[in-house]
């Protein structure tokens, strides 16, 4: 879920075409669904898989789909899904924000994985403990080694371009994750990243990665009123604030000279009842929710708040879903620095704005809200680090 300064969120499960598949639905099951899970590249020794669910029984708010690999195949990186394996029986788990299929809905996610000798497609899956029968719709792409040779050091690494995907200018030859899908997410050395385009009056938006914390986005978005996106790097926590000790971060990075836009830290607590955006430059027609206004725009409810290393104007609101916090800059724009996060977070303890709160989602991207024309964002490094 995202709550913005100057648009909503939409939510959505990952969507695409679906062949169908027989399906046994008991009278009693909640459940019945078509699979179809299609090798989208293959290298020597590694691929990568998408798998869509579409939900033929009663809506579900959650899902769960097993199965099993005949083989040897063995799962290695994942996306838009919590995934485990054991021995050849694999389970896929719904994310925090695609959990519920309404009838005929669909959800999608991917993964990579290793083989060696041959891949073949699973033979039947499960949904919620029911078994989507008559066999498995799929393709499977060539056994050809791709253009630039896969990383071998770490296999969360390997390549997860979608091979529907043409790359627009801007995204460098030897990035190893491009994506234009709307909720498009890769997982990397501990960082999760995510396109986040919201959709509605969105333009188009290409997210690339090098690694988890060296990535970037080429984005064409209108000028319009409205958040259209928040692509974004981050961490899940799920710590109570008095149970840490340091959260600290440091970031680099590189924006157009024109555009709507800021780029910000947005931190989730007490399962996004609240939500804390740590702006660190801005351009454009931007700002923060607020509790008043006047002809200048957002009023401050505390100013000159020295914490993090930085000393800030503070603006407290809420979106009608949730209550923001937003920390922006008195010193201006920055596009490299240091944060320590855990200080602004116990600033609004300190000062009753919140209590001790379980933090969720550390997140640090760049909000969207329309470009000039084509334009590069980069994450030239970025670090968070916990305890």
């Amino acid at each position: 879920m995202r709550s913005r300064t100057l648009g909503l969120c939409l939510a959505a499960a990952t969507g695409i075409s679906v062949a169908a598949v027989a399906v046994a639905l008991p009278a009693s099951a909640a459940t019945g669904c078509t699979v179809t899970y299609t090798v989208s590249s293959q290298w020597p020794g590694g691929f990568g898989a998408n798998v869509t669910i579409k939900n033929l029984g009663d809506a579900v708010t959650s899902w769960s789909l097993v199965w099993s690999f005949s083989a040897g195949q063995t799962v290695t990186q994942a996306w838009n899904t919590t995934l485990t394996q054991s021995g050849s029986s694999v389970t896929a788990k719904n994310a925090g924000y695609n959990g519920s299929i309404a009838t005929n809905g669909t959800a999608s996610f991917g993964f990579n994985g290793s083989w060696n000798g041959t891949n073949p497609a699973p033979a039947s899956f499960a949904l919620n403990g029911t078994t989507c029968t008559g066999g498995v719709s799929g393709t499977t792409a060539p056994t050809t080694a791709p253009t630039t040779a896969p990383t071998t050091t770490s296999p969360t690494t390997s390549p997860t371009t979608s091979p529907t995907t043409s790359a627009p200018s801007g995204v460098p030859a030897d990035a190893v994750w491009v994506a234009s899908g709307q909720w498009d997410s890769w997982t990397n050395n501990g960082y999760t990243l995510n396109n986040d385009v919201w959709g509605g009056s969105a333009g188009s938006q290409t997210i690339w990665a090098r690694t988890g914390t060296n990535w970037g986005v080429v984005a064409n978005h209108p000028r319009t009123s409205g958040v259209k996106s928040y692509p974004h790097t981050g961490k899940t926590l799920n710590r109570s604030l008095s149970s840490l000790s340091s959260i600290a971060s440091s970031f680099n990075v590189t924006v157009p000279a024109d555009g709507d836009y800021e780029t910000a830290y947005d931190i989730w607590a007490n399962n996004n009842a609240y939500e804390v955006m740590i702006w660190t430059n801005q351009k454009g027609a931007v700002g923060p929710i607020a509790e008043s206004y006047d002809s200048n725009g957002a009023v401050p409810t505390a100013t000159n708040v020295s914490a993090g290393g930085h000393t800030w104007n503070v603006y407290r609101g809420s979106n009608g879903s949730n209550a923001v916090y937003s920390f922006i800059r008195t010193a201006g724009n920055t596009n490299a620095a240091s944060v320590d996060v855990l200080s602004v977070l116990n600033w609004l303890r300190t000062n009753g704005w919140w209590g001790d709160v379980t933090v969720g989602d550390i997140q640090f991207g760049f909000e969207l809200s329309g470009t000039a024309g084509q334009s590069n964002f980069t994450c030239n490094s970025f670090s968070l680090t916990y305890a």
